[in-house]
């Protein structure tokens, strides 16, 4: 009898499986395939991509050998840029990332892994929005909202960024804050301050949308948190290992914070024709656009974007006010929630007309101002089996795997797995490495370690020059049509 029983408890369990599937709905399994099929397109193009030598130092390489060092219980001080990983950016997040590495390390995990996490962003907009708007097809179409958004996809193109974990652990974030799930919240927000010093610029503002929502214990507790990490990211994680707490203050104009706070009093004209120059006013269009400006239908969630989007604006550094870039992408989950809060103070037919109006408009938008979904096969790039990509693997079997190197930026990304990789001119010439700018063009001592340089064959004056100023140190060893390696003498 027991027998019988116990051969009969897996088809029972099989039984319950089936049966929760079945309750599952169609809507469900229509964003977990959406996702699945959009993030598996984003991680093949960005392979094809890698592949072809579309790939560069900057911004993927360093990541891909600091995590490699991480994983192999080195310090990260990564030679691609002169500093220490975590001193360049808090990105403590960067931690969890180490086992995969244990198991699959190299660039095209971190790609993989970006646009996979990024897609599945959509998931929490989908149950919020299914939940908020009572149907499921309305949430669906939320989904794609997310997944088709310009900004979102300007993030899934250009290499790789810690960033990128925000496009999930800030929906998960704010659905969690929305709908009062407090322990969801709590892991999400801590995750969330991991993730890189300035994600201060969301959650101050957080905190303030949860205590005008009435929860200002917690939207107290959220903005000191934010301001705490923001402060121990800064002067105590990233001082303490590379000497400054940020690298970036040149970007704020008029001389710094100080600075730009008294020009909006003394001469607010010059403010006003700053954040209208250079594109600026598009930018703002491009991030509400999308969405047909129906986020502010709630604006109290559209402000939780509003200190990110300001400082972009703001900015002298020309890649944050583009969408295509990836600091745009952590303003985007408010501005698509807002819509979903918004259209859910609506009834009826109403609803429907928002969200159709919204996906319309995203649909339009993503096909004028993005690659993905619909262009995939247009975007500019040299695939895997381009000539000199081929020829460049070639040339790189020749060099043992823990030599010192210094390589063309676009190669770095292949050979990341070392102690010592640079980018030429680096360390020969100085080019931003270090935290010291005045350092520019210098030798750094670390060049007499160097043991191969590869480069291109066909130079441009400057690194024509850079080469002709080791040519005393360092002889050909080997080269083909494309690429040529210099070892020392």
């Amino acid at each position: 009898m027991n027998q019988e029983i116990s051969k009969s408890a897996p088809s029972v369990r099989i039984t319950e499986v089936f049966l929760k599937l079945r309750g599952i709905s169609a809507w469900t399994f229509a964003v977990f395939a959406l996702v699945i099929w959009q993030a598996t397109v984003v991680t093949r193009l960005q392979w094809d991509i890698h592949r072809g030598l579309g790939t560069s130092a900057f911004d993927v390489g360093l990541y891909d050998q600091g995590i490699w060092l991480m994983s192999r219980f080195k310090a990260p001080f990564v030679t691609l840029m002169g500093r220490n990983l975590l001193g360049d950016h808090s990105s403590l997040i960067l931690l969890f990332v180490v086992p995969i590495y244990w198991l699959a390390p190299g660039t095209e995990t971190l790609l993989a892994l970006q646009a996979f996490v990024i897609a599945a962003g959509a998931i929490p907009i989908y149950f919020f929005a299914r939940r908020t708007l009572q149907s499921g097809c309305l949430g669906f179409l939320m989904a794609v909202v997310w997944l088709v958004n310009p900004a979102v996809n300007g993030t899934n193109l250009e290499n790789f960024h810690p960033d990128s974990f925000l496009g999930l652990l800030v929906p998960i974030a704010l659905v969690c804050a929305l709908s009062k799930k407090w322990l969801g919240y709590w892991i999400a927000l801590g995750l969330c301050l991991l993730v890189k010093e300035d994600v201060v610029l969301i959650v101050l503002p957080l905190g303030v949308l949860l205590s005008v929502r009435g929860e200002k214990r917690r939207g107290l507790v959220t903005a000191v948190a934010g301001i705490v990490a923001a402060l121990a990211g800064t002067f105590l994680l990233m001082r303490s290992l590379i000497g400054v707490p940020t690298r970036n203050g040149w970007r704020i104009p008029f001389g710094g914070v100080g600075g730009f706070i008294k020009e909006c009093f003394t001469s607010p004209a010059n403010v006003l024709k700053h954040l209208s120059s250079d594109e600026r006013p598009a930018y703002l269009w491009k991030m509400f656009a999308p969405l047909a400006f129906m986020s502010f239908l709630a604006p109290e969630v559209v402000m939780v974007s509003a200190l990110v989007l300001f400082s972009n604006m703001v900015s002298t550094f020309w890649y944050q006010f583009h969408i295509e870039y990836h600091y745009s992408l952590v303003a985007v989950p408010a501005l698509v929630l807002a819509v979903v809060v918004g259209a859910g103070r609506l009834r009826g037919r109403a609803r429907y007309v928002v969200v159709g109006v919204v996906v319309t408009t995203s649909l339009l938008a993503a096909n004028a101002w993005s690659y993905i979904p619909f262009r995939t096969d247009e975007y500019p790039h040299w695939a895997s089996d381009y000539p000199v990509a081929q020829t460049s693997r070639d040339i790189l079997r020749l060099i043992p795997e823990d030599a010192s190197i210094s390589v063309y930026h676009s190669l770095a990304p292949h050979v990341t797995h070392r102690v010592e990789v640079y980018m030429f001119p680096n360390p020969f010439s100085m080019l931003m490495y270090g935290t010291d700018v005045s350092t520019e063009g210098q030798r750094n001592s670390r060049a007499d370690g160097v043991e191969y340089v590869i480069v291109p064959k066909q130079l441009d004056a400057k690194m024509a020059l850079d080469v002709a100023s080791i040519s005393d140190e360092f002889v050909e060893f080997a080269s083909n049509e494309d690429w040529q390696v210099f070892i020392r003498k």
